[in-house]
């Protein structure tokens, strides 16, 4: 049994852009995903069941697609998205809210340790043990989003800049696994990464130097 027979209709397409069809999974994973960013960009705690079913969806796309770290990591990203949905609730003061902070030294030192790791041991294992064609980028993505999704889930401002690293990697590389809708989503992706840099930027700043309180 394929994988199209278990999947059925999720698999099937929903339109064609060009020769290249799309499916359904990838039209609502394109749906879930960019209303997924902009409730974070809001800090809105609603992005973290949006974003369960964005990466089930997604997961079925890179599964079809051939990109199997991309789809390993989905499931990864439920467990992920879980505990950030947590920590938004109960990581702060107080129920949803959870401050933004800047990343250390150290929490930099071992999340960039942690993502050369991560990159090398996929990159051989998609080598070795699958037929990706893109090993190392398939990797590479892979290694940047965990990173990503762990500083998300802290609040940490500088994940969205590992976000639009990995973004710029995956815009080409889906639309070279002829992903063409997945591809746009990520440019989405990438403008709104962009807006969501600026704005947790500036709440940061409003916590470190309050307006004073008129009298």
């Amino acid at each position: 049994m394929t994988l199209h027979d278990l999947l059925g209709p999720l698999l099937e397409p929903a339109f064609h852009l060009g020769e290249v069809p799309t499916t359904w999974a990838e039209l609502l994973g394109f749906v879930t995903g960019a209303v997924n960013v902009w409730l974070v960009v809001r800090q809105n705690i609603l992005n973290w069941p949006i974003g369960i079913a964005n990466v089930i969806l997604l997961g079925l796309v890179f599964l079809d697609g051939g990109l199997y770290a991309d789809a390993g990591l989905q499931i990864v990203y439920i467990g992920l998205q879980a505990y950030g949905w947590w920590q938004w609730l109960y990581g702060g003061t107080g129920r949803d809210s959870l401050p933004v902070t800047r990343t250390g030294r150290g929490e930099w030192a071992v999340l960039i340790a942690a993502g050369a790791a991560a990159t090398a041991l996929l990159t051989w294992t998609l080598s070795v043990w699958t037929d990706s064609d893109v090993p190392f980028w398939d990797a590479l993505t892979t290694a940047l989003s965990l990173m990503a999704i762990y500083g998300q889930s802290r609040k940490l401002l500088e994940s969205w800049w590992i976000w639009i690293t990995a973004d710029l990697v995956y815009i080409p590389l889906y639309w070279y696994k002829d992903l063409k809708l997945t591809s746009v989503l990520y440019l989405v992706f990438l403008s709104l990464c962009v807006a969501g840099l600026a704005a947790w930027r500036r709440d940061h700043a409003a916590r470190l130097d309050p307006a004073p309180v008129a009298a």
